[in-house]
């Protein structure tokens, strides 16, 4: 692994809050790594294809990226913001249910954040 990949994923693994590839960047950069944009997103690409890191897609906003240590994530429908569960690994009863070989899977619940919760109902105050 040359060494902007092992300092990207270093990132990634550290993190608790799901960057995006422009976050990997300006991290870096504020540590005084000097790296291209085009090199984030050229590592990140090959670190998730080699499973080293999980790409977590939230419809209308840039994908995010995650260690693979097993959790799922909630993800609000509103403003994208990802939240780490440990919920119970399904794994085994989809494949007892299935009888299919389960390789992985990965959960994403919607949910509204209560931030976001919040400010729907207060709109709704306003109207009323």
């Amino acid at each position: 692994m040359n060494k902007n990949a092992q300092i990207i994923l270093d990132t990634i693994n550290a993190s608790t809050d799901h960057p995006t590839a422009e976050q990997v960047y300006l991290h870096l950069k504020e540590r005084g790594t000097k790296v291209s944009m085009a090199t984030v997103y050229n590592n990140l690409a090959s670190l998730y294809a080699k499973g080293l890191i999980r790409k977590v897609a939230v419809p209308g906003f840039p994908d995010r990226y995650d260690n693979v240590t097993r959790h799922d994530h909630l993800v609000c429908q509103n403003c994208g913001r990802l939240v780490d569960v440990s919920l119970e690994d399904f794994t085994e009863s989809i494949q007892r249910d299935s009888g299919a070989q389960i390789i992985s899977y990965d959960l994403n619940v919607t949910y509204l954040c209560p931030e976001c919760t919040e400010a729907r109902v207060g709109k709704d105050a306003l109207h009323n």
